[in-house]
């Protein structure tokens, strides 16, 4: 019966430890430092089911970086841990342990994104419920920050939604995102009661054949502008009494913030935010699981 020292002897620790004190002649300082991050790694990996460093692939690499951040590693302490990794596939290539090198474009901490400012569930809360109902279009400002919050979309996708984009039967809305590219987003059952009472109740009374068809009209009948949309916003993070600085982008980092939190997978929140790149929503968390529509429902907090 194999015990933890066993499961770690593929990654070639020990004769590592050697290789720093007599090729490199390392100090004992890196040398006790380079050990405890390749220890903490080899250990991850044989919880993630690696049984060796040939198995590693540039993903889990990252995937471990991550976990690091995740720990409160300082970002010194994180780029010493990738230096060793390097360091240590070099050696591994060297010994003909490993036939490539996957911690080559390792990114450090000083490249990382840092995480934009997000309101908590609490707050959102807040917001939303600070529209007074006495508000002559407090049916279209409620309408249009849950969808907003509720679909994760850039301020230039809310104010440019049309009506016939909308699918609220299905509880889904086209969005047209960065260059024209279409994509369906869910849309949680707060905000899709939310829209359904705007159509009916006040957007028949705001247009006046100035609407083209979009979703959002201002008061004389044409379609909003980003800055009455950012008044509009502002003016309720004043109600709400939220202290931290809100633009419309931040109610798109926490729709994100919020599914990562409750429990969305990676893949999900990159579809429906609409990144090209899955890179970009790795700034907000990095978690695995499955599926679109579902996860909206499920963890999304006005699902």
């Amino acid at each position: 019966m194999s015990g933890p020292a066993d499961l770690l002897r593929p990654f070639l620790l020990e004769r590592f430890a050697e290789f720093l004190t007599l090729e490199q002649g390392s100090s004992a300082r890196t040398n006790d430092s380079y050990g405890r991050d390749l220890q903490r790694l080899a250990e991850w990996a044989v919880a993630h089911g690696v049984v060796s460093p040939e198995a590693l692939t540039a993903a889990q690499l990252r995937e471990f970086v991550y976990f690091l951040k995740d720990l409160g590693l300082s970002p010194a302490s994180i780029r010493r841990s990738i230096s060793a990794m390097r360091t240590w596939y070099r050696f591994l290539m060297a010994e003909g342990a490993v036939t490539g090198d996957p911690s080559e474009r390792l990114e450090t901490p000083k490249k990382w994104r840092t995480l934009p400012e997000v309101l908590t569930a609490h707050e959102v809360e807040l917001l939303l419920s600070s529209i007074p109902i006495e508000e002559p279009l407090a049916f279209r400002d409620r309408a249009m920050l849950e969808l907003a919050y509720g679909a994760g979309l850039r301020v230039g996708e809310w104010i440019t939604i049309k009506v016939k984009d909308l699918m609220l039967d299905e509880g889904v809305v086209r969005v047209f995102g960065k260059g024209g590219k279409e994509r369906l987003v869910p849309v949680g059952g707060k905000a899709t009661g939310a829209v359904a009472i705007y159509l009916r109740e006040l957007r028949p009374r705001l247009e006046r054949g100035k609407g083209a068809g979009v979703l959002f009209l201002n008061a004389r009948g044409a379609p909003l502008s980003r800055m009455g949309a950012w008044k509009i916003l502002r003016k309720y993070v004043q109600l709400a009494g939220i202290s931290k600085p809100v633009t419309p982008h931040t109610l798109r980092h926490s729709f994100a913030t919020h599914l990562l939190e409750g429990g969305a997978d990676l893949r999900s929140v990159q579809e429906m935010l609409g990144h090209a790149d899955i890179s970009t929503t790795q700034i907000y968390t990095h978690i695995d699981r499955e599926f679109l529509r579902s996860v909206h429902r499920q963890f999304h907090p006005r699902g």
